[in-house]
């Protein structure tokens, strides 16, 4: 009789031996995970087949392959590789009704098989965004909602205004029809302001089917808002005689549509022209004042001012820029003594500027006074050639000028400078001549002769 510790140590090492031979024989297979629409590949693997062939079945229980050989008509199914050690098999276009467990199995004695559990993920719709459809008024709250059907597991959304990221309000989970998808709702509040309009909204949906890739809605806010006015003139420098237009640009959402006219110090409102323009079809002092525009839009008033000042010296007029009012707010002298705080418009000039002619004007002044000062100079300058070459001739006992020569006959002109003797005491040029030649005797005269 054997001992107890020898039966022990046979009975470990038929065990272990029948262990092994069971490993080698046991197909083996990995689970799989596909995207819906995609296509799974499915492995058995088996080290000692033992003669046997290895099979392929579906969560159903069908025979998708045994060897090489189809067993079910789907299109879908392809042999991918059949060998004694192994069978793989492929499944295209997966949808979510192929999610489950596929077993393997090789026919030995005992028949022994291996599961895959294949894992279908549903792919989220692209997300939808409500509750944008209607314009949201200035300080209000918006209360936007994110939508997104069809995934598996459940998504995640999240939300972005412009490049900041908006925290939601909550998420709900819904198990969709079908039983395997869900549908995932976010929702986000925030209060809106007039930079808001015009703003994007963007819902975002991750989830592990996207494969690191986006999905996402943005839609863009419309936003009400108070209106604001500036008055520009047209010209930017009117002067007194031209014609001058103030044009009323009012700005909002909505944009105002309805303008009035007035002028501080009149009773009456004046009149309105097209395009909220008004019109000064001749300019003159007369129209100087502070002209006030209101325009009126859904969301209140705003009220603008501009100074005009028709002089002859040019001013700076500064149109101001009033705040806004509701709707249900009249228009009042409280009401825009308020409003005179809020920022004003650029400073613009509307009084007249000199006119260009003046220029013209001092040129021409300019050129006269040349010409006259050299007409002047031309004067001076004959008149003092004459006084220098006056003087006498003598013809047969005559005394004659110089500048009534006869041409015939033979005339001696004696020419005597102011300095010749005599010559300023005399009371006539006869006289002088006859002085200046006694004081001159022996002396040599300057005498001409013409023939």
């Amino acid at each position: 009789m054997l001992p107890l510790g020898l039966l022990l140590l046979l009975a470990c090492c038929g065990a272990a031996r029948g262990n092994l031979s069971r490993d080698e024989s046991q197909p083996t297979t990995s689970d799989e995970t596909v995207v819906a629409g995609g296509t799974v590949v499915l492995k058995c693997q088996v080290e000692d087949p033992d003669d046997s062939s290895l099979q392929w079945s579906n969560p159903a229980q069908q025979t998708l392959y045994f060897g090489e050989k189809r067993a079910l008509r789907d299109n879908r199914i392809q042999l991918e590789k059949s060998t004694p050690n192994e069978l793989t098999i492929s499944i295209s276009d997966v949808v979510l009704s192929d999610e489950g467990e596929y077993t393997c199995s090789i026919f030995t004695m005992p028949v022994r098989t291996a599961k895959a559990l294949v894992t279908v993920l549903g792919v989220p719709q692209k997300p939808q965004i409500f509750g944008h459809e209607q314009p949201i008024d200035e300080e209000k709250v918006a209360r936007l909602t994110c939508r997104s059907s069809g995934s598996k597991p459940a998504a995640q959304l999240r939300w972005r205004k412009g490049n900041k990221e908006l925290k939601d309000e909550g998420t709900e989970v819904v198990e969709d029809p079908n039983g395997k998808t869900f549908t995932v709702s976010s929702r986000v509040e925030f209060q809106v302001t007039k930079e808001d309009n015009e703003a994007e909204v963007t819902c975002t949906v991750d989830h592990e089917s996207l494969q690191n890739s986006e999905r996402s809605t943005t839609q863009k806010l419309q936003v009400h808002y108070k209106p604001t006015a500036k008055i520009e003139p047209h010209p930017q420098y009117p002067r007194e005689g031209e014609k001058l237009q103030l044009q009323c640009d009012g700005q909002g959402n909505p944009i105002p549509q309805e303008f009035l006219w007035e002028k501080e110090g009149s009773d009456a409102p004046l009149p309105l022209s097209s395009d909220s323009v008004l019109i000064f079809p001749f300019l003159n002092k007369s129209d100087s004042g502070t002209y006030v525009c209101t325009a009126t839009s859904s969301m209140g008033s705003v009220v603008a001012k501009y100074n005009l000042d028709v002089s002859d010296l040019p001013q700076l007029p500064t149109p101001h820029v009033h705040s806004t009012r509701g709707p249900s707010q009249p228009i009042s002298h409280a009401s825009m003594a308020t409003a005179s705080f809020s920022t004003p418009a650029p400073i613009q000039d509307a009084s007249p500027v000199p006119s260009t002619s003046s220029t013209y004007h001092a040129v021409i002044g300019g050129v006269v006074a040349v010409i006259v000062f050299l007409l002047l100079s031309l004067l001076i300058v004959l008149g003092h050639y004459l006084i220098r070459h006056k003087g006498m001739c003598i013809r047969h006992g005559e005394t004659v000028t110089s500048r009534h020569r006869p041409k015939p006959a033979e005339v001696m002109c004696t020419y005597l400078t102011h300095e010749a003797k005599g010559s300023d005491d005399a009371p006539d040029a006869d006289t002088a001549i006859i002085n200046a030649e006694g004081g001159q005797a022996g002396g040599d005269d300057k005498k001409e002769y013409f023939i």
